[in-house]
């Protein structure tokens, strides 16, 4: 991995982004310095006011399975853990990645994926004065998902109370592939 060669593209490619009107760019890639870059850029090019959503503490999970599977993206050799944190990792690690972030000029930060991490969350929310996100992986919907099928649980009450349980350890927006059926389901209630 080329570290500073992926930062001029990482830049590039969030500029394009701003360019062609996103209300917000998300760098996943792990790079050391690469919300610097993108910050750097966007502000050179007068997109100020776009917000860079961090991935601020993001893991080498197994939950990230079903999305590899039907992106077919798993790595072809070897694995992501050289940049993607390692999650036996201490929380002093995930509280060090998202301050440096934060000193990069990162105007919110993420926790991927969520539930495995709510200690990660309720940290950072403590630490932290800025939006705090938990993105809810597909490894953590296909779980929900498969058990309600079963019949194991009742999937409503099960996505919910996962849903609270993140904003209850500090999550202020949610990024969930149940996001269509919870809003229906708190709609409803």
């Amino acid at each position: 991995m080329d570290n500073d060669a992926t930062l001029d593209l990482l830049a590039k490619t969030a500029l394009s982004q701003a360019q062609a009107g996103a209300d917000v760019v998300a760098p996943s890639a792990m790079m050391d310095g690469q919300v610097r870059a993108i910050r750097e850029a966007l502000d050179r090019e007068g997109f100020a006011h776009v917000p860079v959503l961090s991935y601020a503490v993001k893991y080498a999970s197994a939950f990230y399975g079903p999305f590899r599977e039907a992106a077919q993206s798993a790595p072809g050799f070897g694995d992501r853990s050289g940049y993607q944190m390692d999650p036996r990792a201490g929380l002093w690690d995930a509280l060090r990645e998202a301050a440096l972030d934060d000193l990069e000029g990162a105007d919110m930060l993420m926790v991927k994926p969520a539930l495995p991490y709510l200690d990660v969350l309720s940290a950072l929310k403590g630490r932290f004065a800025k939006p705090l996100f938990a993105y809810q992986v597909s490894g953590e919907y296909a779980m929900l998902k498969a058990a309600a099928l079963r019949g194991w649980l009742d999937e409503r009450r099960a996505v919910l109370e996962s849903l609270f349980a993140l904003r209850r350890a500090g999550a202020q927006g949610i990024l969930t592939y149940y996001a269509l059926e919870a809003a229906r389901w708190l709609r409803e209630a």
